[in-house]
């Protein structure tokens, strides 16, 4: 009986209600989005490498390494020599290493230049390896076949065979364009979530021979050398042998023998008993010989977080404040409303209705308003989630789920109903004195 009294009286002032509603469902979505936004960041940071030890770059910030190795973020200032990483990957407790060369790419897609291996190594999430939706990796020599994320071929429109041509420079647009180095996608793989959807994939080979430097004969010099000593005799059966050894050789290639020709801007290791990250870190940190940063990536997370703190918190602390004027304006409405309801309350007063019973009304009122917005204002996150999502991915390589419900989402939601709640109070309270007075005073 009661909520069909104040659905009635909301209706009976349903443009000033549907006001108060939009500011309300406007101020919820800001909360609502700024919490929703912060986890999925942090979930989107924390998934995107999993299984890597340490990441260890040139000597530089522990944040521009961990930004520009992982999430392709900001440029590399320097680079790593190939005596370097060999050092590093010949390490006594290092299981593997996976070197990686940034720097070029494709319509703003970033090129990642790395070892084959990098499609065995990478984890993301919980321990989760790539998959490929279609085709296979690139060939551990080949300095003309890439391999596409999930993002970047949807997005640029390429499936396998295609050709394409990989601009010098990071930026969306460049007037540098390698046209004379096409290369083949030869793979895509599964949507994983995580920047690697918009990798484009290549040799480090291939990245040297985009710039001028070793490629096709260098893979040539490679294959004779190799073959002049362990596949020598093979190339006396002639050329279909020749050709049967070199396609074994591409498909399942020997990492070891995987040539780094330079301009390496990062390594990723894996260690062989995990307890050792600490004393590899310290000693390559201390390194003379080529200095550099070893970093360990959920730490290194942590520290950007922890950067990102205040201007988290003053984001917070706006929503909370917009959120908090809305509600003052609804309690200024109903407050407003009161002098209005005069003759309502009186009749309710004269039907038996106490003061008490006024009070729940106005608190149902406020109920309802709330309820509305939070409704409204998860429908409105949503669509401005939809919106943004595929700018997110491509601007920033967040990707963020559209739907923001979770517990922590409907904690926020219970505190926005128990703050409104105690703000309808005021109203309430002073619709409660007008019925005292209205009982003492009968020709009120």
């Amino acid at each position: 009986m009661l909520t069909q009294i104040a659905r009635a009286s909301l209706w009976n002032r349903r443009t000033t209600v549907a006001l108060t509603l939009l500011a309300l469902s406007i101020g919820v979505a800001l909360l609502l989005g700024i919490d929703h936004l912060r986890h999925q960041a942090k979930d989107s940071f924390r998934q995107t490498l999993s299984g890597t030890d340490l990441i260890v770059g040139p000597r530089g910030g522990q944040t521009n390494l961990l930004l520009y190795s992982v999430f392709q973020m900001g440029q590399p200032s320097t680079s790593l020599s190939p005596d370097a990483y060999e050092r590093l990957a010949h390490h006594p407790m290092v299981d593997w290493a996976v070197p990686i060369a940034l720097g070029d790419a494709v319509q703003g897609f970033p090129v990642f230049a790395t070892h084959w291996s990098y499609f065995e190594r990478y984890r993301y999430g919980q321990d989760q390896p790539l998959v490929f939706a279609e085709g296979r990796p690139f060939a551990a020599h080949s300095d003309d076949q890439v391999v596409l994320g999930a993002a970047a071929a949807r997005e640029l429109g390429y499936g396998l065979g295609d050709s394409l041509v990989v601009a010098h420079g990071s930026a969306g647009v460049s007037f540098t364009h390698h046209d004379d180095h096409p290369m083949t996608v030869v793979g895509i793989l599964e949507p994983t979530g995580t920047p690697a959807d918009r990798r484009v994939h290549m040799t480090l080979l291939a990245m040297e021979g985009l710039h001028g430097g070793e490629s096709s004969d260098a893979h040539d010099d490679h294959g004779h050398a190799e073959h002049g000593t362990a596949g020598h005799d093979d190339h006396d059966h002639g050329g279909h042998a020749h050709h049967d050894h070199h396609q074994q050789h591409s498909e399942a290639p020997d990492q070891s023998m995987e040539p780094v020709p330079g301009n390496i801007n990062a390594v990723l290791l894996g260690l062989k008993s995990r307890p050792m990250v600490f004393a590899l870190q310290r000693e390559l940190n201390t390194t003379r010989n080529e200095p550099m940063t070893a970093i360990l990536p959920g730490v290194a997370l942590t520290e950007l977080w922890q950067l990102l703190a205040v201007a988290e918190n003053l984001l917070y602390l706006i929503s909370f404040l917009v959120l908090l004027a809305t509600l003052a304006g609804m309690m200024t409405m109903l407050l407003a409303s009161m002098g209005e309801r005069r003759r309502e309350l009186a009749i309710l007063r004269t039907v038996g209705a106490s003061g008490l019973t006024l009070v729940l009304l106005i608190e149902l009122e406020v109920a309802l308003i709330t309820l509305l917005s939070l409704v409204f204002g998860t429908l409105l996150l949503m669509a401005g989630l939809a919106l943004a999502q595929p700018w997110l991915a491509s601007e920033f390589g967040l990707f963020i789920a559209i739907n923001p419900m979770s517990a922590q989402t409907a904690y926020l939601m219970l505190g926005i109903l128990g703050l409104a709640l105690v703000m309808g109070l005021v109203p309430a309270l002073a619709a409660y004195r007008r019925a005292l007075a209205a009982g003492l005073n009968p020709r009120q």
